[in-house]
């Protein structure tokens, strides 16, 4: 598709304890897991640019967990916090492309499914379900720009120093 661009994405999904971290290839086509960052630990959006930078991506995709119904809870509004201090650090260390957000519905569902179906329990699968959440989420957002040559979600530009960072566009399904 003329529209894909190429390069590694790093996808996140922000927990209240832990972040899941994924990364997809240079061609766009496979995510896989990377690593699952303490919350509470450190300085959890200085890890995930070091990752970022570490795998030479030129994007990063965050999950935004809305409700079933679409509409935004106290999950999201952390979501958006959270994004919006890794797109201020994404634009320090270099970043172009703004910070993703995208529809993240179900990702830790799926991901739960998957490692139980691999035959882990939930308490077994603690440690990385945030990670295959990530790749979940990666996984969804590269195949759709893959089919329709736009990327998917809304971009989060880095705000001014000292405003809040508001979504600039929807754009994708």
């Amino acid at each position: 598709m003329s529209g894909f661009r190429p390069g590694a994405r790093i996808g996140v999904d922000v927990g209240k304890a832990r972040i899941g971290v994924a990364r997809c290839d240079m061609h766009g086509m496979l995510a896989t897991p990377v690593e699952t960052v303490p919350r509470a630990k450190g300085d959890p959006v200085a890890r995930i640019i070091a990752i970022a930078l570490e795998h030479e991506a030129f994007e990063l995709v965050v999950g935004l967990p809305l409700g079933m119904s679409g509409g935004e809870t106290p999950s999201t509004a952390d979501a958006r916090e959270f994004a919006g201090l890794l797109a201020a650090a994404w634009h320090a260390a270099g970043g172009v492309q703004p910070v993703r957000l995208v529809d993240e519905r179900l990702s830790t569902v799926t991901a739960h499914s998957a490692l139980r179906g691999a035959g882990r329990s939930q308490r077994s699968s603690r440690s990385i379900v945030d990670q295959v959440a990530a790749v979940v989420l990666l996984q969804h957002a590269i195949d759709t720009e893959n089919l329709t040559g736009t990327p998917l979600g809304e971009t989060l530009h880095t705000p001014p120093p000292g405003d809040v960072a508001e979504p600039a566009e929807a754009d994708g399904a």
